[in-house]
């Protein structure tokens, strides 16, 4: 008889058969696409691991020490036997080793016991994984289904602890721990579909597909790398003996959808009139599955066709914006292939191309109204990925798999004139986009008030188009082996991902026209100023690459049979190359250590302290390259005119160029790059440290409490830095005469901020390379970013109710939030503006953007009879920081809150980018806090017995219409005058409005 801590040890081992709920807590990372079975038993018994359903099994015979293990077996419902009998079901989840103990561990110079058998219903919660060392949440098609969520990867990882939604301006991501949302990666049955061009999307798949997403949001092993913050990992659907075909049906109508809320400045005035706005969306599923030769060779496929439809009325422009996958229907098909009990082959097909084709009105700020059609733009997205798996037993101890993937994604863009015309950027650098102008009136209101504002009728985006062509490809290689030596499980492998990105942008129209004002005297209004018009061009274009590979090798040592020591390193190589093919940073094997344990300390699973503690590191994406480091036009040039402009292009009547006014920014003169000057020679990657450490704790069979604690510090990061004074003085000092615009003399460079700097630059433009030793302090203070955290998070689960949640407090300090800058919305990735002058980083330290203090979140399902359920799912979520960004002011004798109109006036380059305002410091975050949200879903589903596999269910999203304010416009003053910016807090996004969407399903 087995004593009653084995006992009860025994009875938490055999819940694995439960309704694959969510783990939220620490999750042993077994692989990327499958799951394992391990335990004890008698040396020389034999255990069999089948699935019915798919005909896979695999047997093993017991080692001396007692143990087994089935490594990376796929996801899915199975069957352990030993020596033929004592049959146990059990559950295989990604990422998780389901246990099955068959005996006790041998006491010291005695033989292993026989364990007693106690089957679990399924009315309890999973056990907790005592080999686990990582922070990680698993959910499951069948939760998901259950929970009011939006199917869509980003708002399902969102339900995990330690994340929060990135500002709307990045699009519809989220962010881990304090990272930014460019620091994730994402993976699809074990291949990265990260559009890495930029690391701000992602290939996606409806969610029917799904069969479970794996949320990583720390201390992941060593075979995961390339990001700071999180890995999403899904698996899809596959194949089995039973045929299954099925179709569903969403639509979220918008007679029940509420207004979104009006937009005023802060003196009262309506900037934006919401109240016409209309969205609409549907979206049909339909799939089919089953085996095309039994117990060997399955099949499953997806195909999804789907419409969404918004009219905007009440912004600067009105429009129409529809996003269709009828000409480019969303499809999947997954295939396995059990050749042998041995040997697995799994493919993966998919698409995700959308077309979305908006409609571009005029119309004047803050009126509901629509004028005539100026013209439609038309962007595609998304595009085909393939992928080839083997897996390979090859002993009962030794597994071996390959992986061989190629994806697309196109960025492509066109536009039309109403009248029909193309208008597009081919991205060649020696031509020009075509089209109209873009138009910025900066003048004064008088001004505007006594001529009108002055814009263009014709031009389509206000901004840049992207060329027709542009889009990236990914070529990913991994091998991975796992071998069991007695206490040691070992894990090692290669990764190779390159990444071949087109892209390039333009202006809309070849140029810019942006005007300003002249007060000779500086008393304004007084009938003695004049306008100005500046022309601008902009444009860039090229072909550019990133490979990168790593090693990696980690170790799960059972020390005790209580206590796993987890040991990992990882060996980095990232390098970049510009449109010529050339390398321009190269940085090789970047070490990143990663060392964890897990203590079962009753030796039962009903109580685990773990922790772990790693280093991670992220490359350059590609976009850096474009025009960084290849060929690129920017110049400027001043003109005066007649003080009249064309009505309909909003172009400069009769220009006339000032001398003296033409000028190359940043040495942009279309002349491509010397590789050797872009970068510091002593660059170092983007990397961060974690550290955490916390418990999980089953209270009952039917519900667990954990706690977590976090911390990461961001070591080292990569940007810009466009200040040319340190080496144009060195050279000066040397007697040199350095030359200005110089394609060996880059205004720009990428750098480890705080770092002193090796710089390789041709200064006097004769094609002699000199190098300059930079101290770091002349150039910006070392880049900080601080995260810390504490999670709770609970688990229950009963017969016929489930519930997760989680309360996070955390901390999100520094002076930069990383890959990207939400204070201005700029989505360069890695080339932000935080480092480019040293006056940009003064006051910049305090709580960045993803600092979120407080979160709460609540989620679950009640099945109140066979047929009827209702879900529920909160989120409550204090607000984040805000700034006052100003000019920087030169006049040392302007008083604070003097309005600068004099002509002594002459502010920075960079206008309203730094943490000032009124003349005085604003430090980061100082400026106040957003107001908490509350969003509350429900959803009720209606399975009826008379009609096997036929659902309806009804989704309300925000019931209580909660719609507040998530981000506004933090720039508060003018750049050009430095007066305060009647923009300033003006709310950039909401709350999503209350939505209903109904769905029908049939599956059989």
């Amino acid at each position: 008889m087995a004593s009653n801590r084995n006992a009860a040890r025994l009875k938490r081992a055999t819940l694995a058969a439960a309704l694959g709920l969510c783990f939220i807590g620490g999750v042993q990372a077994q692989t990327n696409t499958a799951g394992a079975v391990s335990g004890r038993a008698s040396s020389g018994d034999t255990i069999t691991v089948s699935n019915p359903a798919t005909g896979f099994t695999r047997t093993i015979t017991v080692g001396a020490d007692g143990s087994f293990r089935f490594s990376q077996i796929p996801i899915g419902q199975y069957t352990v036997t030993r020596n033929g009998s004592s049959p146990r079901q059990v559950t295989v989840n990604v990422g998780t080793s389901a246990n099955v103990d068959y005996a006790a561990a041998s006491t010291a110079g005695g033989p292993a016991q026989l364990e007693e058998v106690e089957v679990i219903g399924t009315g309890a919660i999973n056990p907790i994984d005592v080999t686990s060392v990582e922070s990680t949440t698993i959910l499951t098609a069948e939760q998901i289904a259950k929970i009011p969520v939006p199917r869509d990867t980003t708002s399902v990882a969102l339900l995990a602890p330690g994340t929060v939604r990135g500002d709307a301006v990045f699009g519809n991501l989220a962010s881990f721990g304090g990272a930014s949302v460019a620091e994730n990666a994402y993976f699809i049955n074990g291949f990265n579909i990260t559009n890495s061009f930029r690391n701000l999307n992602f290939a996606q798949v409806p969610f029917e597909a799904i069969q479970e997403q794996q949320i990583k949001t720390g201390g992941y092993g060593a075979e995961f790398g390339r990001s700071l913050g999180g890995v999403v990992n899904q698996i899809t659907k596959r194949g089995t003996n039973d045929f299954h075909v099925g179709g569903n049906v969403f639509w979220s109508p918008d007679s029940l959808r509420e207004d979104v809320r009006n937009a005023y400045l802060t003196n009262g005035v309506l900037r934006s009139d919401n109240s016409q706005d209309t969205s609409e969306e549907w979206r049909t599923n339909i799939w089919a599955s089953g085996a095309l030769i039994k117990d060997k060779l399955f099949a499953y496929g997806l195909i999804s066709y789907g419409e969404q439809n918004n009219d905007t009325w009440g912004n600067n422009v009105a429009s129409t914006n529809v996003n269709d996958n009828f000409e480019f229907p969303i499809w999947l098909l997954k295939m396995d292939w059990n050749i042998t009990d041995s040997h697995i082959l799994e493919f993966t097909a998919f698409s995700d191309k959308q077309e979305n084709n908006q409609e571009v009105y005029a119309n004047r700020p803050g009126v509901t109204e629509r004028l005539n059609l100026v013209g439609v733009n038309i962007q595609e997205q998304g595009g085909e990925n393939y992928v080839l798996k083997y897996t390979g037993y090859l002993t009962d101890t030794f597994t071996l798999s390959a992986l061989i993937g190629h994806g697309e994604f196109s960025r492509s863009q066109r536009l039309r004139t109403a009248s029909g015309l193309p208008v597009e950027y081919n991205g060649d650098i020696t031509s020009t986009a075509t089209g109209c102008p873009q138009i910025v009136d900066a003048r004064p209101t008088y001004r505007q008030q006594a001529t009108g504002v002055y814009s263009s009728t014709c031009n389509i985006t206000n901004g840049t188009i992207d060329r027709t062509d542009s889009g990236d490809e990914r070529d990913q290689f991994r091998l991975d082996a796992e071998w069991q030596l007695g206490d040691h499980l070992l894990r090692f492998g290669y990764d190779q991902d390159d990444y071949t990105s087109k892209a390039g942008v333009a202006l809309e129209g070849g140029f810019q026209w942006r005007y300003t004002t002249v007060d000779p005297d500086g008393v304004a209004n007084n009938g003695d100023e004049f306008d100005r018009a500046r022309q601008q061009f902009f444009q860039q274009g090229a072909t550019v690459e990133v490979k990168q590979h790593a090693y990696y090798i980690q170790d799960s040592w059972n020390i005790t049979d209580n206590f796993i020591a987890y040991l990992g390193a990882r060996w980095d190589t990232f390098e970049n190359l510009n449109g010529n093919g050339e390398s321009y940073v190269k940085i090789s094997n970047q070490f990143g250590p990663r060392l964890g344990f897990s203590w079962d300390v009753f030796g039962d699973s009903t109580f685990k302290v773990f922790g772990n503690a790693g280093r991670y590191a992220l490359p350059l994406t590609p976009s850096v390259a474009v025009r960084g480091a290849s060929a690129s036009l920017f110049s400027r040039e001043s003109f005066n005119f007649d003080q009249t402009v064309d009505p309909t292009t909003g172009a400069p009547n009769n220009p006339v160029a000032r001398p003296g006014t033409f000028i190359y920014l940043n040495s942009e003169d279309g002349r491509p790059k010397n590789p050797l000057t872009i970068a510091s020679q002593n660059l170092d990657p983007m990397y961060q440290d974690e550290y955490i450490l916390g418990f999980q704790k089953m209270l009952t069979e039917h519900f667990s409490l954990g706690i977590r604690g976090i911390y990461r510090e961001l070591k080292q990061a990569i940007d810009d830095n466009c200040d040319y004074g340190p080496i144009y003085d060195q050279a000066v000092a040397e007697g040199l005469n350095p030359v200005l615009p110089n394609p060996g003399f880059p205004y720009c460079r990428m750098f480890n901020p705080g770092k002193d700097a090796v710089f390789v630059t041709d200064v006097e433009g004769d094609g002699i390379l000199r190098t300059y030793a930079v101290p770091g302090a002349l150039l910006s203070p070392p880049a900080k970013r601080n995260y810390s955290a504490m999670e709770f998070f609970v688990d229950g689960n009963w017969d016929k109710f489930f519930i997760q949640g989680s309360y996070t407090y955390a901390k999100s300090i520094g002076n930069t939030e990383g890959g990207v800058k939400s204070d201005i919305g700029q989505n360069d990735t890695s080339v932000t503006q935080d480092f480019d002058y040293l006056e940009l980083t003064v006051d910049t330290y305090g709580y960045l953007p993803n600092d979120r203090r407080h979160t709460l979140k609540l989620f679950g399902n009640y099945e109140i009879t066979d047929e009827w359920s209702v879900g529920a799912n909160l989120i409550v979520q204090s607000g984040r920081p805000l700034n006052c960004l100003g000019v920087l002011d030169r006049d040392p004798n302007r008083a604070p809150g003097t309005p600068p109109i004099d002509a002594t006036y002459d502010p920075h380059p960079y206008g309203s980018s730094f943490m000032r305002c009124n003349n005085s410091p604003v430090p980061r975050g100082t400026a106040g806090r957003l107001p908490w949200t509350q969003t509350f879903d429900m959803n009720v589903a209606y399975a009826p017995n008379w009609a096997e596999g036929l659902q309806f269910k009804i989704d309300v999203f925000n019931v209580f219409d909660s719609q507040k304010v998530t981000s506004v416009v933090e720039t508060a003053e003018v750049p050009e005058t430095g007066l305060p910016s009647e923009l300033y807090l003006l709310p950039a996004s909401f709350q999503a409005p209350r939505t209903v969407r109904f769905m029908v399903q049939y599956d059989f």
